[in-house]
């Protein structure tokens, strides 16, 4: 009997043992290791670009294109930034982003929200689709409709002007901004409206008085990335831009020393407005 009891409790014994494994704080930590890694992969992956920017504004122009790569700028300096904001040129670029990014921030948000309120607010035939059409509009790559805005921008006479980029820009911020602030609307409370009308309001001012305010988060979030979109975009204001007063932030980048020994922004406009008029013919 007592040998029974031994082998049963010597085979019970690497059990418990793995039992005690698995809840003693060791055993808890040794399993997180496999999704830490996960996220510490992801996180460096998803964080090397800006680091990449933020060491490529650090390092010398000399030493951009070295081989082999430095991940360490050896010899950090200051003179990229001192050389970009002393040059009338960049702050010029900095100025016309600006205002083209500043421009299609507002009207989107302005249109977007009267359209959102009309779309969440009120019932009529065709809404969803309305929305759905819009939704369609942000699928096309720029690229699929630059042949057309090419044309058009040609018979507005807006070809080199800041016009042309709001313009062009609208067609991708606009139907975003008025998707995202319609799912706002719908959410609202009706009960807002309806005492807001028995008190005499008028639905101009249920909207700017009563309505506006509530959303204000989504048009922070809405205005944020319809900013940065129109500040970062480079197709259409490499193919709608020719001269250098009129470059924004990003051409005026690629027409940097640095980087137009290796991508000279003139060969990349030429190579984009005879896509544009091979479109167009």
């Amino acid at each position: 009997m007592s040998t029974a009891a031994e082998a049963a409790r010597a085979r019970a014994r690497p059990a418990s043992r793995g039992v005690w494994l698995r809840r003693s704080p060791v055993g808890r930590l040794v399993k997180k290791v496999p999704f830490w890694l996960l996220i510490a992969v992801i996180f460096v992956y998803a964080l090397f670009p800006f680091y990449w920017a933020v060491r490529s504004a650090f390092t010398p122009a000399s030493e951009l294109f070295n081989t082999p790569v430095q991940y360490f700028p050896s010899h950090p300096t200051l003179a990229n930034f001192r050389d970009a904001l002393s040059t009338d040129f960049f702050r010029r670029a900095l100025l016309n982003s600006t205002i083209v990014a500043g421009s299609v921030t507002l009207i989107s948000l302005l249109i977007g929200s009267l359209a959102a309120y009309a779309l969440g607010r009120f019932r009529f035939r065709g809404r969803s689709a309305v929305l759905y059409l819009m939704l369609s509009m942000t699928i096309f790559p720029q690229i699929a409709i630059l042949g057309a805005l090419y044309t058009m921008i040609s018979d507005f006479h807006l070809y080199n002007r800041l016009g042309a980029l709001i313009l062009t820009y609208l067609i991708f911020t606009l139907p975003f901004t008025v998707w995202v602030l319609t799912s706002f609307m719908r959410d609202l409370p009706g009960d807002l409206e309806e005492a807001a009308y028995v008190d005499g309001a008028t639905p101009i001012q249920v909207f700017y008085k009563v309505l506006l305010p509530l959303i204000a988060p989504a048009l922070v979030t809405t205005g944020l990335l319809a900013f940065i979109a129109a500040w970062n975009e480079y197709l259409y204001a490499v193919s709608f831009i020719q001269t250098p007063q009129k470059y924004t932030v990003p051409l005026a980048i690629t027409s940097c020393p640095a980087i137009s020994r290796r991508r000279p922004t003139s060969t990349a406009q030429r190579r984009y407005r005879s896509f544009t008029r091979c479109c167009c013919r």
